[in-house]
């Protein structure tokens, strides 16, 4: 089957596989964001990153409550893509000597963090209602709506003047 695993046959496996991908990444974002909280200049961006991995640690409690709710074991599954866009994000974080265009580009990092978490949690919410499960959908619509507000957040910072002092 490709990138995906063999074990998935049905609606509900490809369900619990992404599941315990987006639950895998919010746990590596967990990690990674008192790191970009450290290189953070700007009192604002340091803040949102503050404030966001409060989320997050809320998202992952989520998850494991619609682990449960599905009667599914609580468990990762690796997540190539946010492990790539996490090193990247560090990659180029430590390239970067200006600090102001650190913040910029933290800004950059972070939204894609946030858009492949807006894209696994629309999919995993919408699978959760052709399933009948509104009740997943619900719980997973709570995290997205957190997902898209730190994006309008980071956006908010860039657009009123990280973005303009790196330039």
């Amino acid at each position: 089957m490709g990138l995906f695993s063999k074990d998935i046959k049905t609606m509900d496996d490809l369900f619990v596989h992404t599941l315990k991908d987006i639950y895998y990444a919010e746990n590596q974002i967990a990690k990674a964001l008192p790191g970009m909280v450290q290189k953070a200049t700007d009192s604002g961006l340091k803040q949102g990153f503050q404030s966001h991995l409060a989320e997050t640690k809320g998202h992952i409690q989520r998850l494991e409550q619609v682990f449960k709710m599905h009667g599914v074991a609580v468990e990762g599954v690796n997540c190539p893509a946010i492990d790539g866009i996490l090193e990247e994000a560090n990659e180029v974080s430590g390239e970067v000597e200006d600090k102001q265009v650190l913040d910029a580009a933290l800004i950059a990092m972070a939204q894609a963090v946030e858009h492949y978490e807006i894209t696994r949690y629309g999919t995993l919410i919408a699978w959760a209602k052709q399933l009948g499960r509104p009740d997943c959908a619900a719980v997973l619509e709570q995290n997205l709506k957190e997902e898209k507000a730190a994006d309008m957040k980071l956006t908010g910072l860039a657009e009123r003047g990280i973005n303009a002092k790196a330039a």
